[in-house]
């Protein structure tokens, strides 16, 4: 099950209770306070890890809880720290705040919300709930003027969050399209992926990833997104929840349909889905795209064909007359890829992997923006 969108509650662990306790030994006249500090609660920290490939986990266990810190005992020993929870999500999490108890939608999701962390690379972590601090001991409060305190602080109790999780596949081409235009059967053609295949729209109901390989060392990423129709920016057929997996992709390779057997002009399928990008994000519309004739082994009328490519040389993009079926013309059109990542890559370099820390800032700016 491929599961992109959950909602979580956690728990930061509460802090241990500081000891009330007197040092009472044979022989030694003055004992004293000897009450040790509680422990601090354990902290919850989200991290990307590359094991992980969904948020299916998190809807049948959405609630997390960590450790809480051991109360302080005599000798003045101070309790054991709770550990802290590392909950592992997939490369491309965004983690916002999530709605409120009793309520479905969260005030900081939304198109333009940012995130709270965006762990987009392997061993990118945030804290998200710190634990609470352990109490005092007695004999932390002794003075010249108390010499024997019989005072001591309970421990602070753990942080605790509701988050949204929303997940956005990482993939350096992104195959887009109408439904049936070919992209599962280009996907299991190139790659070791094996989405279903089947002559009927919305065959694929969840994207697809697969590697590309084509020597010498190099190899690509292609995520199959699930087809696209008019309105899909507002909801209609899949709607926009893919959409946004397509986000993260350098690359767009187009797949249109020529054959005549959809019925659908090519030219008008190719302008919708053109559309339905802009009006989704139109950072998205200005990536780099590579426009595919797909079932040229199936064409009835060339002419299809001809509008097809006239119109897309207009506008100054690569196209490519391909088969899926067949492998006639899928060679030359992933060297085009590969040539357009490469230059990609150069444009925007990946950054490595760095902790993100910034995250209890960032959770008490928004709560901050929240309550004003």
């Amino acid at each position: 099950m491929f599961v992109d969108e959950v909602d979580i509650h956690v728990f930061a662990g509460n802090g241990g209770n500081g000891c009330l306790s007197f040092r009472r030994e044979k022989f030694v006249p003055r004992g004293g306070p000897d009450g040790g500090d509680g422990g601090p609660g354990g902290s919850v920290y989200i991290v990307a890890a590359p094991r992980k490939n969904t948020l299916v986990d998190f809807r049948f266990h959405p609630e997390f809880k960590a450790p809480a810190g051991r109360h302080g005992q005599g000798a003045n020993r101070t309790g054991a720290t709770g550990r802290d929870l590392v909950i592992e999500v997939p490369i491309g999490t965004l983690v916002y705040e999530g709605p409120a108890e009793g309520q479905h939608e969260a005030p900081g999701v939304g198109p333009d919300a940012q995130p709270l962390a965006d762990l987009a690379a392997d061993g990118e972590r945030v804290l998200v709930a710190r634990g609470g601090r352990g109490g005092r001991g007695n004999a932390r409060f002794v003075s010249s003027t108390n010499r024997a305190p019989r005072r001591t602080e309970p421990g602070e109790a753990g942080e605790e969050r509701r988050l949204r999780l929303q997940l956005k596949l990482i993939a350096d081409v992104g195959l887009i399209g109408f439904p049936n235009a070919g992209k599962s059967t280009l996907i299991s053609r190139i790659s070791a992926a094996r989405p279903k295949i089947a002559d009927y729209p919305f065959t694929t109901l969840v994207p697809n990833l697969g590697v590309v390989t084509l020597g010498d060392d190099r190899s690509f990423v292609v995520a199959d997104v699930p087809g696209l129709i008019e309105g899909a920016h507002e909801g209609h057929g899949l709607g926009d929840r893919f959409l946004r997996h397509i986000e993260r992709t350098k690359v767009l390779v187009h797949l249109v349909d020529v054959s005549g057997a959809s019925g659908r002009d090519p030219v008008h399928d190719f302008e919708v889905i053109l559309n339905e990008l802009r009006q989704f994000n139109p950072a998205v519309a200005a990536k780099p795209q590579i426009v595919a004739a797909n079932k040229i082994d199936a064409l009835d009328d060339p002419e299809r064909l001809s509008a097809l490519r006239a119109h897309v040389e207009h506008l100054g993009l690569p196209f490519h007359e391909i088969s899926g079926v067949s492998g006639t013309g899928v060679p030359a059109l992933l060297e085009a890829a590969w040539t357009s990542i490469a230059a990609a890559r150069v444009v925007a370099p990946e950054d490595a992997g760095a902790d993100v820390e910034e995250g209890p800032d960032l959770l008490s700016s928004a709560r901050l923006r929240r309550d004003a």
